[in-house]
């Protein structure tokens, strides 16, 4: 049975990535920061039966942490084999009032959290000569976006990141690739939407719309859709190294 792991698994995109691995019979260590929310999430998916859902608290940014992690995680479900670099944040701010602590987390958390991770599990997929590594990207790392430089320069980096490594794992058995999703029905854009109603005055309504207009297919993405993108490069052998846009729009999948 093959072994997935999916940072920031306790919510959202995570979660329903999470619950489509459980769903093609995949064993799963759902990783995250809060160990009550990872906990629940875990019970959730396990309740299903048939498969082993494991909850394991964790934090991308220390490295110490990322081993413990994985050590456990192998320990008791085996060696992972798919790894999804979930976990991510996003702030705003106009460029003149980015901070350097901003600036700074964007990076940890959106870039060397992936490279912790896949530095850790890795080599055991070179060995075994199998294995999937999915980054969560978004499309600000393919396009630039006003008042989001820190987020848009960190996913612009996963993403060349995903294609550095994919072109040297290329022909051992292993992929990388990116997904690249618009703005999603996530917490992230409920936060913004939010702040933009706060700063402006708007509707809450108002300002979810403003933002789903912002994606090329005029409405948000559904977690699920991305899920059902991570489920397709697991059982894919042939694309690597490809950056797949998931923006709105018909087709909704196509790559960059």
């Amino acid at each position: 049975m093959r072994v997935a792991m999916v940072t920031g698994g306790s919510r959202g995109i995570g979660r329903a990535i999470a619950a489509a691995l459980v769903r093609e019979g995949l064993s799963v260590a759902v990783a995250a920061r809060d160990r009550e929310q990872v906990a629940k999430v875990a019970d959730e998916l396990r309740a299903g039966g048939g498969v082993s859902v494991l909850a394991v608290a964790l934090d991308v940014t220390d490295a110490t942490s990322v081993e413990a992690a994985c050590a456990r995680t192998a320990a008791e479900l085996g060696p992972v084999d798919v790894l999804v670099n979930n976990a991510g944040i996003a702030e705003s701010a106009p460029f003149g009032k980015t901070t350097v602590e901003s600036w700074e987390r964007h990076l940890r958390v959106n870039v060397t959290g992936p490279y912790l991770m896949t530095r850790a599990l890795l080599g055991g997929m070179l060995e075994r000569g199998w294995g999937r590594v999915i980054n969560v990207a978004s499309l600000a790392g393919l396009y630039g976006s006003p008042y989001v430089t820190a987020y848009t320069t960190s996913k612009h980096a996963l993403v060349g990141f995903t294609r550095a490594l994919a072109t040297e794992v290329s022909g051992k058995g292993v992929t990388v690739n990116a997904i690249c999703p618009g703005f999603a029905a996530t917490d992230m854009v409920w936060n913004g939407a939010h702040n933009i109603a706060a700063r402006t005055g708007r509707s809450f309504e108002d300002a979810v719309a403003s933002l789903a207009r912002m994606n090329p297919g005029g409405r948000l993405i559904e977690p699920e859709e991305i899920a059902d993108e991570v489920r397709r490069l697991v059982g894919d052998d042939t694309i690597n190294g490809e950056a797949v846009v998931l923006d709105g729009s018909t087709p909704q999948r196509r790559t960059s």
